[in-house]
């Protein structure tokens, strides 16, 4: 049989996910976003989940043929924009609308041969300092975009830095509606922490949300707010099993480094899950982890294809019993991605998106 270990994907969370950042952001239209091969969740695994959105947003075109072949006829976007001229031509091809963020962009715009004129997202860089305009050169940016026949509508957008913390977005929000207050065009301006915060501000949600995280079942804001706050579901569950115990006298210890040491006697499961399958080696004694359903932890360093825990509160346990290591056990409980990456000083997006390519990828029944 195959080693034990595999990720499931929830399609029915990631469309409860989505119907949450409708009720966040009332009237807004949704992007689905799917960059980072559906934050490791695979685009067609997550596809029939998403498809309640208004349209999909990602990065590279190959990702955007996957959900045209998949079937999609509504939006696409490229987050980025296009990364050379040629591009554009797929951008005719298969209807994709763009992000411009920089002059050369433009350019390619400019010198790009059509019949059919392209909808494209002309960003703001309002503070994050990443990609986008500035205030003082955004206006003539829009007024290029607009003298092109290439160009159809021009929307606009930016992206928020700090929607997460105690800095919210008040200070960017400002600056972007002021050097857009009369330029025509749609706005997107809404991340998930904002949409989650925020979103029932009009101009916040403005005319379309980008909910990239909450879709998939991790807070943006964690751990000021869990997922159960925010009424998200996880949308995907790695989960192996034991396939071996030992019982530790007291004094003895367990994994390289003897990391960690009994101080009476002790059962320990070993798991087979390690950081070759993409689980944080960093994390140590203590993780958060389900055995059988009940939580449990983690003891010493995590190896290459195994991982040690501890079934004291699991006295039942043996080789075959399950094994979550983040997201919804076979008894319902659920043990949040955003407790596992805590415990690995991270993030949930870098677990999903780690998520090695050895580990089996299933869309649960």
């Amino acid at each position: 049989m195959p080693r034990p270990i595999q990720a499931l994907i929830h399609t029915e969370a990631l469309a409860h996910n989505l119907r949450r950042a409708r009720e966040a952001a009332p009237d807004a239209r949704v992007w689905a976003i799917v960059k980072a091969n559906a934050y490791g969740h695979g685009i067609g695994n997550a596809y029939e989940g998403l498809r309640g959105a208004d349209g999909f947003a990602l990065l590279d075109l190959a990702e955007a043929e996957k959900v045209r072949s998949l079937g999609w006829r509504g939006p696409v976007l490229l987050l980025e924009g296009v990364f050379e001229p040629r591009d554009l031509e797929l951008c005719s091809r298969l209807d994709l609308w763009h992000v411009v963020h920089c002059a050369e962009q433009i350019d390619w715009l400019a010198a790009h041969k059509t019949q059919k004129p392209h909808r494209v997202f002309l960003k703001m860089n309002s503070g994050m300092n990443r990609l986008g305009f500035r205030a003082g050169a955004f206006r003539s940016a829009w007024t290029r975009l607009n003298a092109l026949p290439q160009v159809d509508e021009i929307s606009l957008m930016t992206h928020f830095a700090n929607a997460d913390g105690p800095q919210g977005v008040a200070q960017q929000l400002a600056a972007f509606a002021d050097a857009t207050h009369d330029l025509d065009g749609e706005r997107s301006v809404a991340n998930s922490a904002a949409v989650l915060r925020f979103g029932s501000d009009p101009a916040v949600r403005a005319d379309w949300v980008r909910p990239g995280l909450l879709a998939y079942g991790s807070s943006p804001d964690f751990p000021a707010h869990d997922i159960a706050h925010w009424g998200l579901k996880p949308a995907m569950t790695l989960r192996s099993r034991l396939i071996g115990v030992q019982q530790l006298a007291a004094g003895e210890s367990v994994g390289y480094g003897s990391r960690f040491t009994a101080t009476e006697p002790l059962r320990v499961g070993v798991v087979a899950c390690g950081y070759a399958d993409g689980y944080p080696r960093v994390c140590d004694t203590g993780t958060p982890v389900l055995v059988d359903g009940v939580r449990t932890r983690t003891l010493g360093r995590v190896s290459m294809d195994m991982l040690a825990v501890d079934l004291t509160p699991v006295p039942q346990a043996g080789p075959g019993t399950e094994v979550t290591l983040w997201g919804q056990a076979a008894n319902g409980t659920v043990l949040a991605i955003d407790e596992v990456a805590q415990a690995a000083g991270t993030l949930g997006y870098e677990l999903m998106c780690a998520l090695a390519p050895r580990v089996p990828l299933d869309v649960a029944a």
